[in-house]
C-alpha cells in the first residue's frame, strides 16, 4: 500500500508556543527600559547643556558683564593675594 492508498490525513491541532518565562520577560523589559533611557539621555543632555549655557550667558547679561571681564578680575585678585604672601 502506498500513501495514496492510506486515507485522508487528520488535521493536526496546531502546538501554541508558550509565552517567555518570567526570567526572559523581566530581561526583554530591562533592555527595553535601557533604550528608552539611552534614547531619553541622548535628548535630555544636550537640551541641559544648551539651557546651562543660555542660563549663564543671562546671568553675565544681567549683571551687566561678561565672562572675560570675570575672568580678568578673578586673576587680578589671584595676583593680589600673591604679593601679600
Amino acid at each position: 500500500m502506498t500513501e495514496l492508498h492510506e486515507g485522508p490525513l487528520t488535521p493536526v491541532q496546531p502546538q501554541t508556543m508558550p509565552g517567555p518565562s518570567r526570567r526572559d520577560a523581566r530581561r526583554i523589559r530591562r533592555r527595553r527600559r535601557h533604550r528608552g533611557e539611552e534614547i531619553l539621555g541622548w535628548i535630555l543632555v544636550p537640551l541641559m547643556v544648551v539651557g546651562l549655557y543660555w542660563g549663564i550667558t543671562a546671568g553675565f547679561e544681567a549683571l551687566g558683564t561678561s565672562p572675560g571681564l570675570v575672568w580678568d578680575q578673578l586673576m587680578q585678585v589671584k595676583a593680589m593675594m600673591e604679593k601679600r604672601s
